[in-house]
């Protein structure tokens, strides 16, 4: 028969033997439970460490596209687990699935230009005429083309004496670009599986979270639980999806154009139009090269497409989406960008910005709380009497 006192409450016997009630524990119980939970914890994020990526990702377009889901939901009659399907297929159809192939285009017509890159370095490469016709630097520009760009060879040179690599290298890696391919296809599948569960179960994960920071930040968590979705939701439409859109439309306008390797540029022109002042930026280059080249009104033309398309962007659909321009500062963005993209690759494109965001928008929350307790005068206590 088992020993009650060596059993659990429902009959079981225990699985370390005996235990004696009449002895001091060595460690304080709360502090063994601390410890316990934080040996937890460390374990937790080593072994799930490599999922940190994609489930940031699913949280990032929940965050954003919540409200929709929510209508989406009330449609479907409150079935998330629909809801949640239909949710996945039109982020597929219409977000995953054409940044794939727009990634897929350029990458084969990055291989066109390496392959064009090796031959000239084999066999040299004469001065593109539209760079002997610009004005003022033309002249110049062309003497540094014979120099250190047009001979046998120089092009190697000069990208081991900038990189440290041999061209030859960067091309066998390259090449072996399908394996981080591979990669970001996993990283994508399972970002699409957390978001299906952060759709299906994101109001009682979001209860938990309340629950947890009122207990933690109890007189700062009602502000803190409305700024982070705020601008999450403000930093992915007004800069993520708007940068995707004007990627397209631009890339677009560069095939209509005939400029050389649209899809690079839309690539290009998207990654830019993340940076204030990086769209007008590419397709102003992109404008200046055609009528360098002596498609003059072809240039004129995408100029003044993006010039009408820039105008359109910022004045009626930024606000109409946002709510309001996103007034984060320039390095905050630029630091977003390449630490998201050294750290988390090619979705750290969109997380970075959203993280930059967060912490804008928490330090300028902290600094307007300062002000406002130095504004406020401070109340003397009932039955004090005032300095002399």
């Amino acid at each position: 028969m088992t020993d009650p006192k060596n059993s659990l409450p429902n009959g079981q016997p225990r699985w370390l033997g005996a235990v004696s009630s009449g002895h001091v524990p060595i460690v304080p119980l709360i502090a063994a439970a601390r410890w316990l939970l934080l040996l937890v914890v460390i374990a937790g994020i080593y072994f799930f460490s490599g999922f940190v990526v994609p489930v940031l990702a699913a949280l990032v377009i929940g965050f954003a596209t919540w409200p929709l889901f929510r209508d989406l939901t009330r449609l479907c009659g409150g079935n998330t687990k629909f809801s949640a399907s239909i949710a996945l297929v039109c982020i597929l159809l219409f977000l995953i699935v054409p940044m794939l192939a727009a990634v897929s285009f350029a990458f084969d017509e990055f291989k066109v230009w390496f392959n064009w890159l090796l031959e000239a370095n084999r066999s040299g490469v004469a001065v593109p005429p539209w760079i002997a016709v610009l004005p003022m630097a033309g002249d110049w520009l062309a003497e540094q083309w014979r120099l250190y760009v047009g001979p046998p060879g120089a092009i190697g040179e000069l990208i081991q004496m900038v990189s440290g690599a041999n061209i030859g290298n960067i091309y066998r890696a390259v090449m072996t670009a399908s394996g981080e391919a591979f990669r970001l296809v996993l990283m994508l599948l399972f970002m699409m599986i957390a978001l299906f569960f952060v759709y299906k179960d994101g109001s009682a994960f979001a209860a938990q979270i309340d629950l947890i920071g009122e207990r933690i930040l109890p007189t700062r968590w009602d502000r803190i639980s409305r700024i982070v979705p705020a601008t999450i939701s403000s930093t992915v439409t007004g800069m993520t999806l708007i940068a995707i859109g004007e990627g397209i439309v631009l890339g677009v306008a560069y095939w209509i154009a005939g400029v050389p390797s649209p899809a690079i540029f839309a690539v290009i022109t998207g990654v830019m139009a993340l940076v204030p002042g990086g769209a007008p930026l590419s397709f102003t280059l992109i404008s200046a090269y055609l009528v360098a080249s002596g498609h003059v009104v072809e240039g004129a033309a995408l100029f003044t497409w993006g010039t009408v398309e820039l105008f359109i962007v910022d004045k009626t659909l930024r606000p109409r989406l946002v709510g309001g321009p996103i007034k984060l500062p320039f390095l905050p963005t630029f630091f977003g960008l390449i630490g998201g993209v050294k750290t988390m690759g090619f979705l750290g494109l969109f997380i970075g910005p959203v993280l930059m965001a967060l912490l804008v928008a928490i330090w300028r929350e902290w600094l307007i709380e300062l002000r406002s307790e130095e504004a406020t005068p401070a109340v003397r206590p009932p039955g004090e009497l005032p300095e002399a």
